[in-house]
């Protein structure tokens, strides 16, 4: 049977991380980034939950400074620690508050196995290497050109923010051919299954799709695309030519093995 999911506690140092991202630089193939374009906030997220439960979700900054970012980061349950203007407190300051919160849980939450560093600075790495000394998985995530080698290289897994859309080719299957009031929710298992095989999740029992599908979108509900049960919306993804299934010998039920064959 599956694994249990991890239990994240993610930790963003939000100056670090918006600055790499909107510096004057060029973006893919040369293209300048517009000036309007904000950080993703919601895929680092998703990226994360397809790693587990993300139980802890904390950002630092001097928010007056970020005010565009304050309804995102609501809206997406992101708990805003206000730091002073470096200037004021000291270039550190931010640094330092989040050392301490990430020690405090990780002395005081023992279910929390694993913290997410999203920063760049290389401040960071005794943080990261105490945090494993106590038995804590560490993943980082940052920008490309803005984040320490040293930072990256003391990580469990480095994950680049320019990199988060990257992973398995999903079916070629025509929009058309999926019903259109069931669209979102094909839509949604198939980025599940991509998230899962990046992952390196080769059994994908049914549960672990359903429950990751629901830390994605918590109001995901088979019963609101005409299912009667997950089973049956496998089934119908299946015949779609979306998926590929076989059925567990010992438990009878669905193993999703892949993505089917293309029409």
């Amino acid at each position: 049977m599956p694994d249990e999911a991890h239990s994240l506690a993610v930790f963003v140092d939000f100056e670090n991380l918006a600055l790499g991202f909107e510096r004057d630089r060029p973006a893919g193939g040369g293209r300048r980034k517009k000036t309007d374009e904000l950080l993703d906030v919601n895929a680092i997220l998703e990226r994360l939950v397809e790693k587990g439960k993300v139980i802890v979700k904390r950002a630092y900054a001097d928010w007056g400074r970020f005010e565009k970012y304050r309804v995102i980061m609501h809206d997406s349950g992101v708990q805003m620690m206000e730091i002073p203007e470096r200037g004021k407190t000291g270039k550190n300051h931010a640094d330092i508050q989040l050392c301490v919160d990430a020690m405090d849980m990780c002395y005081s939450k023992e279910h929390v196995d694993t913290f997410v560093i999203v920063s760049g600075d290389s401040d960071f790495t005794p943080l990261v290497a105490k945090l494993k000394e106590n038995g804590k998985s560490v993943i980082g995530l940052g920008m490309k050109e803005s984040t320490s080698d040293l930072l990256a290289a003391s990580c469990d897994e480095f994950i680049y923010y320019e990199d988060l859309g990257k992973g398995p080719a999903a079916p070629s299957v025509a929009a058309t051919v999926v019903p259109r009031g069931k669209r979102p929710a094909m839509k949604l298992l198939v980025e599940t299954i991509q998230g899962l095989q990046r992952e390196n999740k080769d059994v994908m029992y049914s549960s672990l799709v359903k429950d990751t599908m629901k830390r994605k979108q918590p109001d995901f509900s088979e019963s609101g695309y005409g299912y009667r049960t997950f089973q049956a919306l496998l089934e119908d993804a299946q015949k779609l030519g979306l998926v590929s299934l076989r059925t567990d010998p010992r438990s009878g039920t669905y193993v999703v093995t892949g993505f089917g064959e293309s029409h």
